[in-house]
Formats: structure tokens, sequence, C-alpha cells
């Protein structure tokens, strides 16, 4: 029966996703997948998955699958029992095809976040109308969206479901974008700390710049620069962080120690931490810096302030804050907020739409599933009639067997065809 007369899917779509909200960025890169079509087609190994589709960027790694309702009762995915429940497998999956260290194997129940049907429609909105996006409203978000559903499409491991809740959530958030103009005129911390770099500093192609820090607002400000065609060092507590954020974002990796002992050789440094103490001192720059001439510009856009107001009286060295390098920006920020405000208004009434029309779908039906339990049956049957029958010719044996087999592969395939008409009809 529909799903629309039951109220009801016989199916599950499932996000399983990793986002800079809840993991560092330095490490996202160990939970990427290396060929996205051939993690696809992995998950779709798995017993009860019919569709995948990833998206996959520098800040985020989401999975999309469509799932048969486990039947019966659902175990503890923490028993024994529940080491086969689909979720689990979708885990052990991601974990196969990707290097993850043994700290994330052993928290990635913590790590990995788990969503169902309404909650992943949400999200999806949310995504692609750019308010989940490291910069809100961001454009590219919405692009690799649109690419991630396309290449499904194109290696075919996306089917009718998946196609339909990716292509209904873009033509929502193409007009909800153009609604409420929440991707125009976008200006990110990042960007108003390097326009401030270039208008007080002289920010060009030839300065020496720094980035310290590996958090969002690092994020923010790499991907300015990257725009812009500015190269630029980066630095963490660790090497390890630093590497880390690099191979996302770009930048030459260099050790916090090596930092200090060369702080003079910087033009521009933006300090983009969340350390909740100065990591920048007077004395520990001092002397490195008490002969500079050249000027240096450090921007300290973290909160709480990661610098020391008492190195702005070191030579040549100006200093300038978060909260004085937005104060200009104020105006703009308040615009931004009132866009995301309409946007919000626009989604609450957009999700129950799309909730509505997922619930009228049916599944791709899965026929390699299908088979197997109809096979596996035909099986039993025909042991039992040779069996009845005393029937030992190989010859006749064989014949029955394949006789069967043609039987069960003709009924099983009736579904699948009438499900390809109805869709191609949708």
């Amino acid at each position: 029966m529909k799903g629309d007369v039951m109220g009801k899917n016989d199916f599950n779509i499932v996000n399983v996703r990793v986002t800079f909200k809840n993991l560092p960025i330095y490490k996202m890169e160990k939970f990427a997948f290396k060929d996205i079509t051939a993690a696809c087609e992995s998950f779709k190994k798995i017993p009860g998955i019919s569709e995948c589709v990833i998206i996959q960027t520098n800040s985020r790694v989401e999975v999309f699958t469509v799932n048969n309702l486990e039947q019966g009762e659902v175990p503890d995915a923490r028993r024994t029992e529940g080491k086969n429940l689909t979720i689990n497998k979708i885990k052990e999956t991601w974990a196969s095809l990707t290097q993850l260290e043994q700290y994330d194997l052993d928290h990635l129940d913590q790590i990995l976040e788990v969503y169902m049907d309404a909650d992943v429609y949400h999200h999806l909105l949310r995504l692609a109308s750019g308010l989940e996006s490291i910069v809100v409203g961001d454009e590219k978000i919405f692009d690799d969206i649109k690419a991630s559903i396309a290449g499904a499409k194109l290696a075919k491991v996306s089917g009718r479901i998946l196609n339909k809740l990716f292509d209904s959530t873009i033509r929502i958030a193409t007009r909800i974008r153009e609604t409420t103009g929440v991707s125009k005129g976008i200006i990110s911390v990042g960007e108003i700390a390097v326009k401030t770099a270039e208008d007080y500093a002289g920010l060009d192609g030839k300065k020496h710049v720094l980035i310290v820090g590996t958090g969002e607002t690092a994020a923010m400000v790499a991907k300015t620069l990257n725009k812009r065609g500015y190269v630029f060092d980066v630095c963490s507590m660790t090497i390890e962080r630093a590497t880390g954020f690099s191979k996302n974002l770009g930048g030459k990796p260099v050790k916090f120690e090596d930092v200090l002992a060369g702080f003079d050789k910087f033009d521009i440094i933006f300090v983009a931490t969340t350390a909740d103490y100065f990591l920048i001192t007077y004395d520990r720059i001092r002397i490195v810096m008490e002969n500079k001439k050249k000027g240096t510009m450090i921007l300290d856009i973290s909160d709480p302030r990661a610098v020391d107001e008492k190195v702005s009286t070191l030579p040549a060295t100006k200093l300038m804050f978060r909260d004085q390098i937005i104060e200009a920006e104020e105006r703009h920020l308040l615009e931004r907020k009132e866009k995301v405000r309409a946007v919000e208004k626009m989604l609450g009434k957009e999700v129950a739409v799309l909730d509505a029309t997922m619930k009228r779908l049916e599944p791709e039906p899965l026929v390699k599933d299908v088979f197997s339990t109809v096979d596996s049956i035909r099986r039993k049957e025909l042991e039992k009639a040779l069996q009845m029958l005393g029937e030992t010719d190989e010859e006749k044996i064989k014949i029955l067997d394949e006789l069967t087999k043609a039987v069960v592969e003709n009924i099983v395939s009736i579904p699948a065809g009438n499900s390809k008409k109805s869709s191609e009809q949708d």
C-alpha cells in the first residue's frame, strides 16, 4: 500500500554526518572519502540500503541513504544483537573507507551525528538555504549540493527517493535565497579582517602573512585569502593541527615555536583562536620584536582576545581587536540577522510541504534483497520436492533448479518494473 494511504513510509531517509560544528576543521580531512562514488557504492552494499548521496566539503562530510525499516523489535545498538543494525553498518563502512585515528574510532558514536526523515529534510533545507555554512548565506554550499546530486545521478547511486528529496530541496532553496536575498552582499568576519589589512597595512601578494588558529574564524580568513590569491602560513599549538587545516584550506603549516622565534618576519598576522588565555604576550615576542623597523600589523579577531594589549607598545607594531574591526560593519551584520530571520520563517512552512511530498513516495524495490530471500525459500522447497520424489539424476536436478530459478527471477522482476514505470510517470 502506498505511503500516502498508510501515512507512513516503509523506508527511512538517513543522514549521518560530521561537520565543523562538532569536529575541528583540522580533523575533517581524516573523515573525508577519497572516491565519493566508490564510497556510495560501498554504502549501497549494506543490506537494506538502496540509495546513497554524499556531500563533502572542507567543513563537512554528510552521507544520505535510503534504508528499509528495521523489522520487528529493534535491539539496543550497544548490545551484541544490535551490531548488525543498518546505522551501525554505515558507521563501520565509514571507518573502513577512511584513515581514522584510534581516538576517533573509539569515539565514533559521539562524533558522527545521525538524523532521520523530517529532521533530515529540515537540515538539508537549512544547508541549501545557507544557514548551516561557516559563512551564513554562502552560495558555494548550494553549488556543492547541486554537484553532489548530479554526480550521484550520473553514477546511478541515487534513486527515485533521494533524487526527489534533493531536487525539491534545490527548488525550494532557490526560491528562499531569491526572496530573502540571504546570498547577496555576504561579508564574513574573515573578509572584514582581510579588507582591514588591505586598507591599513597594504596587504598584497608580496606581504608575509600568518594565520594563528585552526577554527571556524581562521577558516573564514583562509577562504578569503585564497579567494584573493594571497599566500599565507598557518600555525596552531601543534603542527598536526596546522597540517590538517592546511590540507583542507591551504596555507603552509609552521610550528608555533618557530613562529614565536621569527615573529618579526611577518608583515600581517591574523590571530583567530578560541583560547581563553593570551596566546601571544609581550614577554614572548619582546626580544625578537624590539629591534624591528619594518611594520607588523596584528589583527586579533579571537573571542575572547588572544593577544596581550601591551604588544601594541612594541616598535613598528599595530594591533587591532575584533570589536574595533567589526564596528564599521555593525549595520551590515544587523541586516544579515534580519535576512536570517526571514529564511527561518520561510523554512518553517517549507519543511512541512517537503515532508508531505516525501511521504507520498515508495522506495525502489531492493531486487537483490528480495531475490535473495525468495531464492532461499526456492532452494529449500526444491530440496524437499527432490527428497519426496527420490530424484538423484544430476541432469534432471539441474533442469529443475534452473526452471525454478527462472520462475523466481520473472516474478521478482514484476514489482521492479512497475515501480520504474510509476517513477517515470511522477
